[in-house]
C-alpha cells in the first residue's frame, strides 16, 4: 500500500453515537410551530426526498459544491459528489447539495481575490440561514479554500474539507511542465524569442491533461495542504490527484466522516486553534508554498478568532525546503502524491520538532496519530529535514519607510539572482536598485520596453495600485519579467516590489503584499522613479534612500489614482476590505463568530 494511499487508518464511521436533537429539526420537526414545520418540510418533497427522511433525527449535511463550468479546476466536484452523497447516506446522514460562488482564478477579471470575500458571505447566508447540521466543503482552486474555511468557521457548525485534487502530470516534448509556472517561464522565452506564439500556447495546453487544479506546488496544492496541516481534512487528501480513483474513495469517507463529526459535534473552532495555524505555517514553509498562503491564513485565522502577525512567519522562516516540486523545485502532482503528500512533510516536520502533534483534527484523533507511519518512500521528492533542498525557506518578512509589513519568498531565490544581487563581498544578502515605477498592470505592460526607462540589471521593477483597495482585490502581478532586451542578454529576472500578489506557481523572489497599500496612502505611492531602494535580507529592511523633507513634499501631491469601481461588490469590497497583512477580510465580519449557536427566527 502506498503511505499517500486512502487507508485503513481513515476515520470510520463510529458505532456508538449519542442522540443529539440537530438544528435541523427546528424546521423538519418543531411541535410548537407545527405550521412553520409544515412550510419547510413541503417544498422539499417536490423533488422525491420523504418527510420520514427529514423528520427522522439524522443530520442534514450540506454538500457546498464549488465546482461548474466556471470553475474547471473545481468541475471534478460535480462528479465526486455522488461518492460524497454514498457516504453520508451509509453513515446515517442526508445529504443536500447547494451551490456556491464560483471562484476561477485564471479567468476571472480584474482579479479572483474579489470572490473569496464574496463566496464567504454567500455560504455564511446558506449556512445559518438552512437546516444544515454540517457541511462538506468542496474545494479545489486557490480561494475556495480559505472562503470555505472562513465561512464554515464564522457560523461554526462541523465542516470538514474535501479537496478536488490536482491535474495530472504535464509533459511537454518529454520534459515536466508545471501549470502556471509553465507560463511565466516561457514568455521569458517568448520575449527573447527563443520560441514563437504556438509553441507558447502549446506548452501551456500541455500542462493542463486533465481534470483537476494546477499540479505544482502553487496556491490551490498549498490551500490545500493547508487545509489538512490544519487538521480539517482526512489524513492524505490535499494531493491525490484528481482522476485518481483514490480521489472516490476519499470523496465517499469524507462523506461517512462528516456524519460522525454531526454526532460528535466536533466544529472548525475546535479544531483551529494557534497551534494548528503554526502547523500550516510550518507546512508551507517546508513545501515551498505559495505567498499567496500569508493572507488566506491570517483571514481564516481572523475568522477563527485569532490573529496570525509578522512573527508567527518570522518563526518559520529557519524552516528548511523539504519538498522538490515546481515553481521551487523540479517534480509536479502526481510525484508527490505517490511520495506521500502533505502527511510525509508534515510526518518530517513532527520528528524534528517543527509540529504540534497533540492537535485535534477531522478524524477524532490527534495530528501525530494520523501521521504514524507515514514517512516517505521517495527522497527525491520529499528530503530529510537534515539534509533539504534548500534553507531558511521560510517567507522573509520585511519592513521600512515604503511598508509596515511585505513578505519575500526566498525558497524561489535561484543561483542566478543571488549571484547577481546577494552576494558582494562583506554586503551579502544586501543591494541597492534604481526604482522603475509603474501604476499597475497596464503601465507595466506599455512602457516596459520604453528605451527612456533605461532599465538595466541594476534596477528594481516596483508596481502600485496593485492592492486589495487599489485593485480592487489586489493582483498576482508583482512577479513582472524584465524587458526583452536584458532577456535576450539572459538576464531572467530582476527584483520586484509591489503592493499586489503574485501567483503561487511564480517562481520570482519577488516582495509582495506591500502593505498599507499605495491606494491608501502607503509609502509606495510617494516613491518615483528613479529613486533608490536598499534592502536588506539580514536585517528585514527595505527602504527608499529619500529624505523626509522630499517625502512630506511628495506626499502634497496626493496618492496615484487607482481604476474606477465598476461593480456594485467592488464598491462594497473597497468600502470594507482590510488589508493583505492582516489577511485582506472584510473587517465588519470579523465581529461575528458562531453564528449556529443561535437559531435565526422562522420567515413566516
Amino acid at each position: 500500500m502506498s503511505p499517500a494511499s486512502p487507508s485503513t487508518r481513515c476515520a470510520l464511521t463510529s458505532p456508538d453515537r449519542t442522540p443529539r436533537r440537530f438544528r435541523s429539526r427546528d424546521w423538519f420537526d418543531n411541535p410548537d410551530h407545527i405550521d412553520m414545520t409544515a412550510l419547510y418540510l413541503e417544498r422539499f418533497m417536490n423533488y422525491g426526498i420523504t418527510p420520514e427522511e427529514l423528520r427522522s433525527g439524522k443530520p442534514i449535511i450540506g454538500i457546498a459544491q464549488t465546482g461548474s463550468d466556471i470553475s474547471p479546476c473545481n468541475r471534478i466536484h460535480l462528479d465526486l459528489v455522488t461518492r460524497v452523497r454514498d457516504g453520508i447516506r451509509d453513515a446515517g446522514g442526508i445529504p443536500m447539495e447547494f451551490p456556491v460562488h464560483p471562484i476561477f482564478e485564471n479567468c476571472r477579471r480584474p482579479t479572483a481575490a474579489l470572490d473569496r470575500n464574496l463566496s464567504y458571505l454567500g455560504l455564511v447566508e446558506t449556512l445559518h440561514g438552512y437546516p444544515i447540521d454540517a457541511v462538506v466543503l468542496t474545494t479545489g482552486c486557490d480561494k475556495t479554500t480559505p472562503a470555505g474555511i472562513m465561512a464554515a468557521t464564522t457560523v461554526n457548525i462541523p465542516a470538514i474539507v474535501l479537496s478536488g485534487g490536482p491535474m495530472l502530470d504535464g509533459w511537454h516534448d518529454g520534459e515536466l511542465v508545471g501549470s502556471g509556472t509553465v507560463i511565466w517561464r516561457s514568455r521569458r522565452k517568448l520575449a527573447a524569442g527563443e520560441i514563437n506564439e504556438d509553441e507558447f500556447i502549446q506548452r501551456a495546453a500541455d500542462s493542463a491533461p486533465s481534470a483537476g487544479h494546477c499540479n505544482t506546488m502553487g496556491t490551490a496544492s498549498t490551500m490545500n495542504a493547508v487545509a489538512e496541516a490544519l487538521g480539517l481534512s482526512l489524513t492524505g487528501c490535499a494531493a491525490i490527484p484528481a482522476p485518481y480513483r483514490e480521489r472516490g474513495q476519499m470523496a465517499y469517507r469524507t462523506g461517512q466522516r462528516i456524519v460522525d463529526l454531526a454526532y460528535e459535534d466536533i466544529k472548525p473552532k475546535d479544531i483551529l486553534t494557534r497551534k494548528a495555524f503554526e502547523n500550516a505555517i510550518a507546512l508551507v514553509a517546508a513545501a515551498g508554498g505559495s505567498t499567496n498562503a500569508q493572507p488566506h491564513i491570517a483571514a481564516m485565522a481572523r475568522h477563527a478568532g485569532l490573529e496570525i502577525t509578522a512573527d508567527d512567519w518570522r518563526a518559520a522562516y529557519d524552516i528548511p525546503l523539504i519538498v522538490n516540486m515546481q515553481p521551487a523545485g523540479k517534480y509536479l502532482g502526481e510525484r508527490f502524491h505517490r511520495a506521500g503528500g502533505a502527511p510525509a512533510v508534515l510526518w518530517e516536520l513532527l520528528q524534528n520538532g517543527r509540529l504540534h502533534g497533540d492537535v485535534l483534527t477531522v478524524t477524532g484523533k490527534t495530528m501525530a496519530e494520523n501521521l504514524e507511519g507515514r514517512e516517505t518512500r521517495d527522497r527525491e521528492v520529499i528530503f530529510p529535514y537534515a539534509e533539504p533542498l534548500a534553507e531558511k525557506a521560510g517567507f522573509l518578512v520585511l519592513k521600512g519607510n515604503l511598508f509596515d509589513f511585505a513578505i519575500m519568498k526566498s525558497s524561489v531565490i535561484g543561483a542566478d539572482f543571488r549571484a547577481r544581487y546577494l552576494s558582494d563581498p562583506g554586503k551579502e544578502d544586501i543591494f541597492e536598485a534604481r526604482a522603475i515605477v509603474f501604476d499597475g498592470s497596464g503601465d507595466y505592460h506599455t512602457r516596459i520596453n520604453d528605451p527612456a526607462l533605461n532599465i538595466d540589471e541594476h534596477c528594481i521593477l516596483v508596481i502600485r495600485g496593485a492592492g486589495p483597495i487599489g485593485w480592487p482585490g489586489s493582483a498576482e502581478v508583482v512577479n513582472m519579467q524584465p524587458p526583452d532586451h536584458l532577456l535576450k542578454k539572459g538576464i531572467m529576472s530582476l527584483p520586484t516590489l509591489g503592493d499586489g500578489r503574485q501567483s503561487g506557481t511564480a517562481d520570482s523572489p519577488s516582495i509582495l503584499n506591500a502593505s498599507p497599500e499605495s491606494a491608501i496612502g502607503g509609502g509606495l505611492s510617494w516613491l518615483r522613479t528613479g529613486d533608490t531602494i536598499r534592502i536588506d535580507l539580514n536585517t528585514g529592511r527595505c527602504d527608499a534612500l529619500v529624505d523626509e523633507a522630499t517625502i512630506a513634499e511628495r506626499r502634497k501631491e496626493g496618492i496615484p489614482a487607482v481604476p474606477e469601481t465598476m461593480t456594485p461588490w467592488q464598491e462594497i469590497y473597497r468600502a470594507h476590505t482590510g488589508q493583505l497583512e492582516t489577511g485582506g477580510v472584510l473587517e465588519f465580519a470579523v465581529k461575528y463568530q458562531d453564528l449556529a449557536a443561535k437559531l435565526p427566527r422562522h420567515n413566516h
